[in-house]
């Protein structure tokens, strides 16, 4: 059976290029969280380790409203989580968990966290999403579970057990918390959470109607390797980002 034929994930770029690309996806994927109503009060965070400095970050500013935020409000947060470039003050848990997911996961660029409505509901229920449609599968073997919940994570040792429940996987599902998900690129890590959010929305639909028919584990496996990939996650954040930046072009500033 043939695959996709994605397109080709562009190379690197020189450091300051990549660097000012890196932070406007961030800032279009606060504003697609906002539009989606991914925003809850202070909490929340999407994260983009920095071309130039890999063991730095860029990060939201705290107490920020995910619709305001431009790329030039991002603070740049080092391993000891001090602000080294921008204004402003930097979200305890968004440290004690991004700084310690970039540090177990080398190949992570980006980390992205909310509390969005059906991920809180579903992570309440300490299981897996099942291959119940075909975007689920994108998530078929490549997710995780964090099956505990001690408060809000202030300290980066939680991080430490977050970031090892996260293993290798694109997601984890943190118990009666909310979803993580990461990525090769900006653009994958925030996909990877829309598309996980609403894969929660149709598990939880599907089962309040009845008992849903899963898809058979060899078809679920070869739709992850179709719809699962880095590449994927990459391109399917193009039609938001692009729709997002023609309407509210501000946010590369």
């Amino acid at each position: 059976m043939p695959n996709q034929n994605w397109p080709k994930i562009p190379e690197s770029k020189q450091v300051e290029l990549e660097r000012k690309e890196r932070k406007q996806k961030l800032a279009a994927g606060f504003r697609i969280f906002a539009s989606l109503g991914f925003d809850e009060g202070i909490a929340g965070h999407i994260t983009a380790r920095d071309p130039g400095s890999p063991d730095h970050f860029w990060v939201n500013p705290f107490g920020m409203d995910f619709s305001l935020i431009t790329a030039s409000d991002l603070l740049m947060v080092n391993h000891e989580g001090k602000v080294v470039s921008g204004s402003g003050m930097i979200n305890t848990a968004a440290f004690a968990i991004h700084s310690q997911v970039h540090q177990a996961r080398p190949d992570v660029v980006s980390a992205a966290h909310a509390h969005s409505l059906y991920g809180k509901a579903f992570s309440s229920l300490g299981i897996l999403l099942d291959p119940i449609t075909q975007d689920a599968c994108s998530f078929y073997g490549d997710q995780a579970l964090f099956d505990d919940y001690t408060g809000v994570v202030l300290d980066v040792e939680e991080g430490k057990r977050i970031a090892h429940a996260l293993g290798d996987s694109k997601a984890v599902i943190l118990r009666n918390h909310g979803l993580l998900t990461v990525g090769h690129s900006v653009d994958e890590a925030v996909w990877w959470f829309i598309a996980m959010e609403r894969s929660c929305h149709a598990q939880l639909t599907a089962q309040a109607a009845g008992t849903p028919v899963l898809i058979p584990p060899e078809m679920a496996s070869l739709t992850a390797s179709q719809i699962g990939t880095h590449t994927a996650g990459w391109f399917s954040f193009k039609p938001m980002f692009d729709r997002i930046v023609k309407s509210q072009p501000d946010l590369l500033l």
